[in-house]
Order: C-alpha cells, then sequence, then structure tokens
C-alpha cells in the first residue's frame, strides 16, 4: 500500500515537471509580445544575461516578471484564478480589488525606493534648462483613492495622497502644480472613472480640464458648450482583463464634441512615416477590444495638433494614456499642441520644445503610472 502511494506521488511529480517544462519550452521558443492591448501595458521581456545582474537579483526578478507576462494563455490562467479566489470570497485578484457597484480598483503600489527622488531631479534639470518655458504638473489620482468608498471591507488604504504630496513638495516653486483631488472627490458621485478600466472617464477628464484653464489663465468651456454622444456601451477595460474577474457589467464611452465648429489636424509622427487627419478619434477601434483606443488610436511617441484657434499659445504635453481623453477639451485654446509619450519616444524633449517655440508645457500623468514608470526621467537626460 506504502509503495502504490509512493508510485502514485511520484507520478503526479513527475507529470507537474512535464507541463512546467513544456509551459516553459513554449515561453522560450514563442516570439515575446511587446504590449498587451488588454491590460494597456509594456510586457517583460526575456531579460539580458550578465553577472553582476545575477549577483544583485535583478535578472532573477526580469526573468520572473517575464515568465509571467509571456506565460502560454495567459489571460485564461488569470480569469481560471480569479473565479477560484472569488468562489472562496476573495475580493483582490492579481492587484486589482472587486468593489462595490461593479468597480475594479487597481491597488496603488508602493514605488521603489529612490524612483520618485531620480523623476523629480529629472523635472528640475529640465526646468533649470528651460527657464523661459511656464510648466504645470498634474498627477491625477486613481479610482482606488478618489472613490475609496467603493473598496471591499478590509482593503487597504491606498498610499496615492502621501506620494503625490511629496511629490508636488519637491518639485521647484516656479512650476505650477494642479491639484484635481478636491475636483474629483467633490464630484465622485458621478461616473467619473471606468468601472472595468484603470482610465478616468470623459466626464473626469472634463472636470480636470475646468481645473486646468483655472490655473493657466484661459476660460474653460462648459459642458453646454458640447453634444455629448455615448459611442459604446460594451467597453471592457484593462482591469476587467487583469484581475480576471468576469462577472461584471461593461462600461460606456462618450465623446465630447464642441457645438461650434473647430478644424485641426493631428499628426502622428513615426520614426519611419507620418501619417495626418482631420480628428482626434478612431472609430473604427471602438469595434476592437481596446475601445479606449478611440482617442487618438491610442499612445504614439509624438502627435502634433495644429488647430484653427485664435489663441497663439503653443502648449507641449508630456503624458500617459489619460491625456488621451483629455486633450481634445484644450483645442479651442492653443494653436499648436505636440503631445509626446515617453515611453514610445526616443528624441530630445528639450531640443523639441525649443524648435517649436512652445510657451508652456503640461506633464500629465496618473500618480500610478508616474510612480512605475521609468521613462519620465528622459526629460532629465535630454539637457544632461
Amino acid at each position: 500500500m506504502k509503495g502504490c502511494a509512493q508510485a502514485y506521488y511520484r507520478a503526479i511529480a513527475i507529470l507537474l515537471l512535464l507541463f512546467t517544462g513544456v509551459i516553459l519550452a513554449v515561453n522560450l521558443l514563442t516570439p515575446s509580445e511587446d504590449f498587451s492591448e488588454s491590460e494597456n501595458r509594456m510586457l517583460q521581456q526575456l531579460p539580458k544575461f550578465s553577472l553582476s545582474k545575477l549577483v544583485s537579483g535583478k535578472f532573477a526578478t526580469e526573468f520572473e516578471a517575464y515568465l509571467s507576462d509571456q506565460l502560454m494563455l495567459r489571460n485564461l490562467w488569470i480569469g481560471l484564478k480569479a473565479n477560484v479566489d472569488r468562489g472562496m470570497g476573495k475580493k483582490e485578484s492579481n492587484g486589482v480589488y472587486l468593489g462595490k457597484d461593479g468597480y475594479l480598483l487597481q491597488k496603488f503600489t508602493r514605488p521603489k525606493k529612490g524612483d520618485v527622488q531620480d523623476k523629480i531631479k529629472a523635472i528640475q534639470a529640465f526646468d533649470e534648462a528651460s527657464p523661459k518655458l511656464r510648466k504645470y504638473v498634474m498627477l491625477v489620482p486613481t479610482a482606488v483613492t478618489v472613490l475609496s468608498d467603493k473598496l471591499p471591507r478590509y482593503a487597504p488604504s491606498s498610499d496615492e495622497r502621501t506620494y503625490s504630496d511629496e511629490i508636488r513638495r519637491a518639485l521647484p516653486g516656479n512650476i505650477r502644480w494642479i491639484d484635481v483631488y478636491p475636483a474629483l472627490e467633490a464630484n465622485k458621485e458621478q461616473p467619473i472613472y471606468y468601472k472595468t478600466d484603470h482610465h478616468w472617464t470623459t466626464k473626469g477628464a472634463f472636470i480636470a480640464y475646468r481645473e486646468l484653464g483655472r490655473a493657466m489663465g484661459f476660460t474653460p468651456k462648459n459642458e453646454e458648450d458640447f453634444t455629448i454622444r455615448q459611442v459604446t456601451s460594451g467597453f471592457y477595460g484593462s482591469l476587467y482583463s487583469k484581475s480576471g474577474f468576469r462577472h461584471v457589467q461593461p462600461d460606456s464611452i462618450e465623446l465630447y464634441k464642441p457645438r461650434e465648429p473647430e478644424s485641426l489636424t493631428v499628426t502622428v509622427e513615426n520614426i519611419d512615416e507620418q501619417k495626418s487627419s482631420n480628428s482626434m478619434y478612431a472609430m473604427d477601434n471602438l469595434a476592437k477590444k481596446d475601445k479606449y483606443t478611440v482617442f487618438f488610436n491610442g499612445n504614439h511617441g509624438l502627435i502634433r495638433i495644429k488647430t484653427s484657434s485664435q489663441e497663439k499659445r503653443r502648449l507641449l504635453v508630456v503624458k500617459d494614456s489619460y491625456a488621451n481623453s483629455f486633450l481634445p477639451f484644450l483645442t479651442p485654446h492653443f494653436s499648436e499642441i505636440d503631445v509626446v509619450d515617453l515611453r514610445y519616444y526616443d528624441g530630445d524633449v528639450w531640443k523639441l520644445a525649443r524648435e517649436r517655440h512652445m510657451d508652456e508645457m503640461l506633464i500629465l500623468y496618473n500618480i500610478t503610472t508616474f510612480c512605475e514608470d521609468p521613462s519620465i526621467k528622459k526629460v532629465g537626460d535630454s539637457v544632461e
């Protein structure tokens, strides 16, 4: 009897090793994906080996992230895990809380020690090199902070405000800080964040736009100045994919179209080509999985917007994807807007600002992306 039990456990162990080995082999032989459309983020690639990275532990960390990001049938495993966790009463999966009223809320992860300080130093260096460029910073709180009342019971409170305040205090005094938290918090009963996605809604972006107008000295438009149209009611966003929670209702996406006609040219600058359009919206993308890419067809290294505005102000925006639904509100107030996403832009931001004769610069990120994404440090690299 004892021998049969040992043989049984040995067989299970062998099957588990074979299963793990097959998955590892498939992962290594299958071309890696660069970007997750469902999660709207860059995926970890196979790290390059070096003795120093091995000794420091960095190689092991990167390789573990690579295996997780490039796992065969990854979305299927995430969904299965979430269903099992939910059956056991758990309200959190893969860093996403299952909140009240159908909200999925992304957990805020504290940045590594020194990361925030390095980004602040980069912004300080850029500021010192461009004293004539008026600068504004808007770090947007995510739903986990503004809609904290939607969190499940016993979920820890977010540290977003702590790090946001730390960044605000450390920035040079001549950089104008745009605190949109009070305005968003005052309107939290309205749909200002998607339930299944990590972005704010167009409504949330509109509220923040009005706060920016007061700081920049232009008169923001009212909601009555727009025709508000729902363009889809079947949007399942990044948190839906990341968490694996499937028994939730989809989101709607609204577009704010100005009642007063405007003409503009939107040019996406790629390394080998330019694509121009007279619209900020890629309506065909509403038939895709990531419907949020209806705004500007997603993220690009450099976008140039030339408007029919009589204002002569020129604005440089350094941003993450939160800005995509925000930018359309700015076109009446600036004649030209250059939009840089440092995750995809390899050019010199300082040189761009000078050559394009920019008057003002807006750094717009959600606080989570600002803390997690290292690319913001490129603004400092450009002036060294």
